[in-house]
């Protein structure tokens, strides 16, 4: 058998950062050999996972990155279990790399596409596999809960903003006609005030035709309930009324700016592409809060 040195094992630790003792038994087991003593931890931070699975990830933090050309952006939700664990220095790395990941893919169709790709950095396991490894590292359950990846294909920039240390954060897309615009002071201010706006104001969509068709019945549903001993003749109008104050509330474009309620965010676009002599357009945006993402997972 052949000799397990403290260098050995050091080694091992460096590249796994799994425990000493948990290397030396790893060791052991493969004959010193240091590729397959790494893959049986893998493995074991898997089995580990799995055990884990069950337990509720609904602490976590929200992360983004933006490219250095402005072009494109990442926003993800990592969760684990307890606070204590979203503020450790060895789980914001972790996520740091799930970013890394996440940020050179060229495909982000889904989260569990994502999850499926090869990790980034080591070709021999899923992304899904490093962080089921990760959680048997720290020792609670993680999950990748949700991500996205814009990248603007004109002009224009792609933003965040992230708000309590992670608890919220925004992706947004404004696309300009001109080169130049990005460059302009009043247009930063613009980005900057909107990503700001869509995390104080929570929007659920940009315009009210994106507002999905049950959500609207629902909403429709409970105007009628409310008003069921009116006569029939005003409900309809009634109804259109407060679904009026429903968009108002809701879509991001007929939302009141939360630094001048008296004009909404699409007014304010409209005036500060013309205070920049061009168009600006809000294209998309996510918005993401610590637990939204987990609770959907369920």
């Amino acid at each position: 058998m052949a000799e397990i040195t403290v260098a050995l094992i050091k080694t091992l630790r460096d590249k796994t950062n799994a425990g000493m003792m948990d290397c030396k038994a790893a060791l052991k087991e493969t004959d010193g050999d240091l590729e397959a003593a790494e893959t049986v931890l893998r493995k074991k931070g898997i089995a580990d996972a799995d055990k884990k699975a069950g337990r509720a990830a609904k602490e976590g933090v929200i992360a983004s990155r933006i490219s250095d050309n402005g072009k494109s952006g990442v926003l993800v939700e990592v969760n684990c279990e307890t606070d204590f664990v979203a503020k450790n220095d060895n789980f914001r790395e972790f996520v740091e790399e799930v970013i890394d990941h996440v940020a050179a893919a060229d495909s982000v169709d889904s989260t569990e596409s994502v999850l499926a790709q090869p990790f980034e950095k080591d070709n021999s396991q899923t992304l899904d596999e490093f962080i089921k490894s990760k959680v048997g590292e720290l020792g609670e359950n993680m999950a990748l809960s949700r991500c996205v990846k814009y990248t603007t294909p004109g002009e224009g920039v792609v933003a965040t903003y992230i708000h309590m240390q992670g608890k919220v954060g925004v992706l947004v897309e404004v696309g300009t006609e001109k080169a130049a615009t990005v460059e302009n002071d009043t247009f930063q201010q613009f980005v900057k005030d909107l990503t700001l706006h869509i995390a104080a104001s929570s929007p659920i969509c940009l315009k009210r035709d994106e507002v999905p068709a049950d959500l609207v019945e629902k909403e429709k549903d409970i105007f009628r309930d409310q008003m069921k001993d009116k006569p029939a003749e005003m409900i309809d109008r009634i109804i259109e009324g407060k679904m009026g104050k429903f968009y108002s509330n809701n879509c991001l474009l007929e939302q009141a700016f939360v630094k001048d309620t008296d004009k909404s965010i699409g007014d304010l676009a409209e005036e500060v592409g013309k205070g920049v002599d061009d168009t600006i357009t809000i294209a998309r945006f996510e918005r993401y809060a610590v637990g939204e993402g987990a609770e959907g997972e369920a």
